[in-house]
């Protein structure tokens, strides 16, 4: 799955794919994308704007632990952040950066990360092979998943709130990997009637 740490429709795919993980013979791996980035350049509302004012930081913050530790750290790098994000409601800065980072032991001078383009091409390349075979500039949640034919199957969503537990995580990931293997299966969308509630 690629993430954005900011994006609660996000939050809430990722705590159903862990839920997935215990009810069905699934590992799911974390990777990073960047709203910022996607955005970048493009007319979008203003509150959108605003929005995604601080997306930015977190994004370079876990694309330099992954380059530091390596990609197995997100899956608990996500964890702080998002906790702090969207349970805490800590303010997006240095302080939840540090604070995420210190829990882990890892070395929170990497929140300096946040401020710097050091590893912005990292971060362009772990975009752009998450959301390139997704394709249509969609955004997160993306996943992929080995396809029937042995080819990846990359898709967009699902944007579900709340998150589905036990069983009813497992029977909407069957449902997902059905649909989304079926050849030329591109949409299935209704309006959103809330805002997502994490949890």
């Amino acid at each position: 799955m690629w993430f954005d740490p900011k994006c609660p429709w996000a939050w809430n795919t990722s705590r159903w794919l862990l839920e997935v993980e215990r009810v069905r013979d699934v590992e799911v791996r974390f990777h990073v994308m960047s709203l910022w980035l996607l955005n970048d350049g493009r007319e979008v509302d203003d509150w959108y704007r605003n929005w995604l004012a601080d997306t930015l930081g977190p994004v370079r913050v876990a694309i330099a632990a992954e380059q530091k530790y390596g990609p197995s750290v997100l899956r608990d790098l996500y964890d702080a952040l998002g906790n702090r994000i969207h349970h805490d409601k800590t303010p997006i800065g240095r302080d939840l950066y540090v604070s995420a980072l210190t829990e882990l032991g890892l070395d929170p001078g990497l929140a300096d990360a946040a401020d710097s383009p050091e590893h912005d091409e990292a971060l362009r390349a772990s975009h752009h092979a998450g959301l390139d075979p997704v394709g249509e500039d969609l955004g997160t949640p993306s996943i992929h998943v080995p396809g029937p034919d042995g080819k990846v199957n990359a898709f967009f969503g699902p944007v579900v709130t709340p998150v589905p537990r036990g069983e009813d995580a497992g029977r909407l990931w069957d449902g997902v990997l059905l649909v989304t293997a079926a050849p030329g299966f591109y949409e299935l969308k209704r309006g959103r009637t809330e805002s997502p509630r994490v949890n």
